[in-house]
Parts: structure tokens; sequence; C-alpha cells
């Protein structure tokens, strides 16, 4: 038996793909036929890697929104017509960045709010927009990026954690509910990666960033962080048709960092 993946003639929305592992997505999508659909809060950003597609002879488009925006991301989605797959990259913090890792005694109600916007209202915008639209056509692929932190409940990062965490429980529910449309919903949990947000919270020639980032990687089976394109492979395969007898559940992709039954 020989397996392929062929997603020639499905459109796939991708929040936040303007860098990173959005990006490694999008291109990977491309690379086996789908049309994209390029989110980014920075336009530039979705710009580029919709050039980067084209030039390598696939289609893709801007679709321009934030996700924290309920109309915003309403409109948009009916603009870009039949979505198959929708994958919830999107998070962080947002533009606005993220507040200093400290221990939730320290933190302020106000700083909560930011990681709950994109990380698990963001997701929930997105696919409240396009269920309809898969309901009817009786089919659909919806993946959302969460994190470890989620799962494993990193220190100094709580307000994130119940954002991510929220997000994996929403997927949950809502697989249970559109399993008989022909939906899948999963999410893929994500370990250190190396993407340009990472690599700005790292200052240079910091002797003591080194050492932390030595020690938070010798917890990793796999001794190295991890590439977008680590990723993009795990998506690709849980949006294509060699995975349509699984949903509702939870992959890491992590190195090794967290390990389950």
């Amino acid at each position: 038996m020989r397996f392929e993946i062929d997603l020639a003639g499905r459109r796939a929305l991708i929040t936040g793909a303007g860098q990173g592992v959005g990006r490694a997505i999008a291109l990977s999508l491309s690379s086996v036929g789908a049309v994209v659909a390029v989110n980014d809060v920075i336009r530039e950003r979705a710009d580029e890697v919709v050039e980067e597609i084209r030039r390598a002879g696939g289609e893709a488009d801007v679709a321009s929104f934030d996700v924290t925006d309920w109309d915003g991301v309403r409109s948009a989605v009916r603009d870009l017509g039949a979505v198959h797959i929708l994958v919830n990259n999107a998070g962080n913090a947002g533009v606005q960045g993220y507040t200093p890792m400290v221990p939730f005694v320290e933190t302020e109600p106000h700083e909560w709010d930011r990681y709950f916007q994109v990380n698990l209202f963001g997701v929930m915008h997105c696919t409240r927009a396009v269920l309809p639209g898969m309901i009817g056509l009786g089919e659909g692929r919806i993946v959302t990026v969460i994190s470890d932190a989620g799962r494993h409940g990193d220190i100094n990062l709580a307000p994130y954690a119940a954002a991510k965490a929220g997000a994996a429980g929403f997927s949950r529910s809502v697989a249970r509910e559109v399993g008989r449309h022909g939906i899948t919903v999963n999410c893929v949990a994500l370990g250190t990666i190396h993407t340009p947000t990472t690599a700005a919270r790292t200052t240079p020639d910091d002797p003591e960033a080194e050492a932390r980032q030595k020690k938070a990687l010798s917890q990793y089976i796999i001794r190295r962080r991890g590439e977008p394109e680590d990723v993009a492979g795990m998506v690709t395969y849980l949006v294509s048709p060699l995975a349509s007898w699984i949903t509702g559940q939870t992959y890491p992709v992590n190195g090794g960092y967290t390990l389950t039954l």
C-alpha cells in the first residue's frame, strides 16, 4: 500500500501564518495541493508568505483579520467561501507580546486577558465561523495548535497554560458535536519551537539566557529545539484523508518533553 497526501481542491485557512509555525504549515499544505488562505494580524507578513507560496507554484491569498475580533473573523470567512480546513495557529499573546514569566501570585487580572483573547477566544471565533460551511459540505478538518504548558502546567505560565488547556477542552467538546457531519477536530501540543518569537526572547551573548536555554533543552529526550517543519508534518497528516477516523485528540510534538500512555 502506498500512502500519499493530496489536498487538491481543498481550501485551508491558517491563522497566524505570517511566520514561524504558521508559515511552515501554510507552505506544507500548499505543497500537497491545498489553496491556502494566509492569515496574520500583521498584513505585511501574510503578504510575504503568499508570495513565497506563489513563487513555488502554489495558490494562496491573504485573509486579513484579527482572531480576537468576532465581526472581522466572520466577515473574512464569509468572503473566503468554502473552507475545508482550519488550522488555529495564532497564539501566544498577540501583538501586545508576553508579560514577564512570574509566579501567578504576582500577576494582575488585566494581564491575563491577552492570553485568553488570542489563545482561547480566537480559536472559538474562527471555529464558530467555519463550522456552518463545513456542516453544509459534510466534511471538514480543524486542527488547533496548543502548548505543552496547557498539558504539563509549566511554572510561571499559569494564564497562558489555562488558555491553552481551555482550547484543548473546547476542541474535544466540538469534536463530539460535529463528528456526525464528517468533521474532525484535533489539537497539536508543542514544546519549544525555534521561531522568531522564541528567538526574540533570548538575548545574544547573555550567559544567563544561554544557561537557561541549555537547562530547558536538557528536559527533552531529543536534545534540540523543535523546528516549525516538525509541526507542519503532523498538521498536514491530521488534515488529510489519512486521518479521517481520528478526532478529539491532542498530539504532542515536543521532542519527548512530556510522555503519556
